[in-house]
């Protein structure tokens, strides 16, 4: 069985359930515990859980980031929550240089079970230095893991394993999200965990691949439905879910499968997810290609203020149809 859960829920199950299993999983962050999140994705856990298990920190990421991961190497299990990943530029030492080192710097002898999770992307007009999206900034670091769920479900069973994980795990949330609505298997039903590294089809097709990850492959699944009933073209919808680990295997067969790809991907063109994704292809799967690998990406400048010019800049339905057409 399944309940309808928006995306916020399904992580606060996910959290809860986490707490319940496992003693050392702590969950700190700024405004976490009275006043249930900033996002209320912590809400009512904190008078569930205690003190203890659910901790307000200091407005420096510096500090409750390099906090967190010194005591996940003696043991805790941290939740850490950034009410901006934009804020990751203030403790990027410790992002970086610490938590994705220290386990091959030791040997093996350290493991550094951390969870870095909270909103990044644009899109809500609060500016430039508020609307990063890093994640395919820490995925170009050896010793980090990376996932962006779309839906509620995924957000849920994607937390519950990268909170089981023994690497350091950084969760790309978005704020335009959380309150999506979706199916969720209920917890009577047994433990829902989705493996790192593991890519969901979202819509089968035999015309194009669309390939995205968070919020993209909700504006890619419109565009897809667009394609069908105005231009008859089936578009398949691959979510990459993970961005490190990668599930390159099934990337590979849905473009063995439609011969041509476009790549939607909110952050800055320049590098990036679906970079590193159109060299994949381009390397294992040129001979499969009836046509130049395509792209859809945030417009290439800081993120703009204007809501409808923002909205613009990042992907969006109309702009990933127009990129299947043209490709005709």
């Amino acid at each position: 069985m399944s309940r309808i859960l928006t995306y916020r829920e399904a992580l606060r199950e996910g959290l809860d359930e986490e707490l319940a299993r496992d003693p050392n999983v702590v969950l700190m962050g700024e405004e976490v515990a009275q006043y249930n999140g900033a996002y209320k994705v912590t809400e009512g856990l904190w008078k569930k859980w205690g003190d203890k298990r659910v901790v307000d920190t200091p407005i420096s990421e510096a500090g409750f980031i390099g906090m967190g991961i010194g005591a996940s190497m003696l043991g805790v299990r941290p939740v850490m929550e950034l009410m901006f990943w934009s804020f990751h530029s203030v403790a990027f030492d410790q992002l970086v240089s610490n938590a994705a080192c220290v386990r091959y710097m030791s040997g093996g002898l350290c493991h550094c079970p951390i969870v870095v999770r909270g909103p990044a992307n644009g899109g809500t007009g609060v500016g430039a230095t508020h609307s990063h999206i890093p994640e395919g900034l820490f995925a170009a670091f050896p010793g980090l893991k990376v996932c962006a769920p779309a839906t509620p479900a995924d957000a849920k069973g994607l937390i519950k394993a990268a909170i089981r994980d023994n690497d350091p795990v950084y969760f790309m949330e978005n704020t335009l999200l959380y309150g999506n609505s979706g199916e969720v298997p209920d917890p009577a039903d047994g433990d829902f965990v989705i493996p790192l590294g593991v890519a969901d089809l979202k819509k089968e097709g035999t015309d194009v691949s669309i390939i995205a990850h968070g919020r993209s492959v909700i504006h890619s699944l419109a565009a897809a439905e667009t394609l069908q009933a105005e231009h008859g073209i089936n578009a398949e919808v691959l979510d990459l879910r993970s961005i490190r680990p990668l599930d390159v295997e099934a990337i590979l067969k849905t473009v063995k499968k439609t011969n041509r790809v476009v790549l939607v991907d909110e952050s800055k063109p320049f590098g990036g997810v679906s970079a590193m994704v159109a060299m994949i292809i381009q390397e294992q799967a040129f001979d499969y290609l009836d046509a130049p690998i395509k792209r859809v990406c945030s417009i290439d400048a800081p993120a703009i203020y204007s809501p409808h010019i923002e909205h613009e800049q990042l992907p969006n339905p109309r702009r990933i149809v127009e990129k299947v057409l043209g490709m005709r």
